[in-house]
C-alpha cells in the first residue's frame, strides 16, 4: 500500500491511478496568508444537502477548493456538469481520472431547478474533460445555460469550459450561441510548464478558444486564470498577461497553486501577497476589465461580484471612448 499513500480513495478505487507512482513532496507549512476556516455555517450545509438532492457535482467539492466553506456559506457554488470522472490527468488537478459515465439527461433541469431554489443572480457552470464525447461534452453546456435561461431569467450565467480540443467548431459555436454572460477557459500555467502541468492541453490552442469565444460574440465577457508557484518566472506571467490582451480577454484571475495531495505537482514557492497586488497593477494597466489577484483567488472566487465589476468597467470604457 507505500505506493499509493497520500493518495486519495473515491469509492473502491484511486481517484488518481497515474499519480501512485510519483514520489510524494516534502509537506510544506503554509503561510498565515493562506489559511482558511473549515466550513461549518448552517447555510453551507443547506447549500451541500440541495446539491446532494440534485444529485449535482461541484467543482468546490471536487477540486477541494480552499474557499468551499465562504462561498457556500455565501449559496454560492459552482457546478460541475458531466459528471465527476475527467479523461484527462492535470498534475495540479484533484478531480478524479478515468472513464466517465454516461451523460446524465436529467442534469440540465435539475441544475436549473436548483439554481431557481438557491435564488442564485449568478452561476458559474464548469465540467471535467470529456474527449470520449464527440462534441467535448459541448451540448450538455447549451442545454445548461438553456434550461436556467428559461426557469431563472434574472441569473446570469458564466462558463469555464474544457478546451474542446480535436473536436468541431461547431463545439464552441453552439455554446457561444446558447448565450452565456461570461465564457472562461482557463490557461492555467504558462507555456514552458505545459508538458508537466497540462500536459493533455496546448497552449495556442487555449488561447484561440478564448479569442474565437470573442470573435463570435463581442458582447460576451471572457476571461482566463492562472495559478503561480509551480516554478514559473515574472517574466512569463506578464508574457502569458500579453498573449490574452491579444485574444481581447476581459477578464484574468491569479491564485496560488496548492497541491491536493503529496503526489500532485509540488508547491515551487508560497507568492506574497505584494507580488499578487503588483500582477493586479499590471493586469489593469495592460488593459483588462478585470483582475482578481490574491492567494486565494480561483476562478469562480467571487464571480457575482466579479460580473458587476466587469458591467461597470465596460460602461465606464464606453463611456470614455464615446461609444
Amino acid at each position: 500500500m507505500s505506493s499509493v499513500k497520500n493518495l486519495p480513495r473515491k469509492g473502491d478505487r484511486l481517484r488518481h491511478p497515474e499519480k501512485a507512482k510519483n514520489a510524494p513532496n516534502p509537506v510544506q507549512r503554509k503561510p498565515d496568508w493562506i489559511r482558511v476556516k473549515a466550513p461549518n455555517s448552517q447555510e453551507y450545509n443547506e447549500t451541500r444537502k440541495l446539491m446532494r438532492e440534485a444529485n449535482l457535482h461541484t467543482v468546490c467539492e471536487e477540486a477541494a477548493c480552499p474557499n468551499i466553506g465562504e462561498c457556500w456559506s455565501a449559496r454560492h457554488a459552482t457546478v460541475m456538469i458531466l459528471g465527476d470522472i475527467c479523461t484527462r490527468a492535470c498534475a495540479f488537478c484533484n478531480v478524479a481520472t478515468g472513464k466517465p459515465n454516461m451523460v446524465d439527461p436529467m442534469e440540465p433541469e435539475n441544475l436549473a431547478i436548483s439554481v431557481s431554489k438557491m435564488g442564485m443572480r449568478h452561476v458559474v457552470i464548469t465540467s471535467v474533460d470529456r474527449d470520449d464525447l464527440d462534441d467535448g461534452g459541448a451540448e450538455q453546456f447549451v442545454q445548461c445555460i438553456t434550461r436556467i435561461h428559461e426557469i431563472s431569467r434574472d441569473t446570469t450565467v458564466e462558463i469555464l469550459t474544457p478546451d474542446f480540443r480535436d473536436k468541431p467548431d461547431s463545439a464552441l459555436e453552439n455554446v457561444i450561441a446558447a448565450k452565456p454572460d461570461v465564457f472562461n477557459h482557463n490557461l492555467e500555467t504558462v507555456p514552458r510548464l505545459y508538458p508537466t502541468i497540462r500536459p493533455g492541453a496546448r497552449y495556442f490552442h487555449s488561447l484561440k478558444i478564448l479569442a474565437r469565444a470573442k470573435e463570435l460574440d463581442p458582447m460576451v465577457f471572457t476571461k482566463s486564470g492562472i495559478m503561480v508557484g509551480l516554478g514559473e518566472e515574472k517574466a512569463e506571467v506578464l508574457q502569458v498577461m500579453d498573449d490574452l490582451r491579444s485574444a481581447d480577454v476581459d477578464f484574468l484571475t491569479i491564485g496560488q497553486y496548492l497541491s491536493p495531495t503529496l503526489r500532485h505537482a509540488p508547491i515551487d514557492r508560497f507568492v506574497t501577497p505584494d507580488e499578487f497586488a503588483e500582477y493586479k497593477r499590471i493586469g489593469l494597466a495592460k488593459g483588462f476589465l478585470h483582475v482578481a489577484s490574491t492567494p486565494l483567488t480561483r476562478s469562480s472566487y467571487h464571480a457575482d461580484d466579479d460580473f458587476q465589476t466587469l458591467r461597470t468597467a465596460r460602461q465606464a470604457a464606453l463611456e470614455v471612448s464615446g461609444g
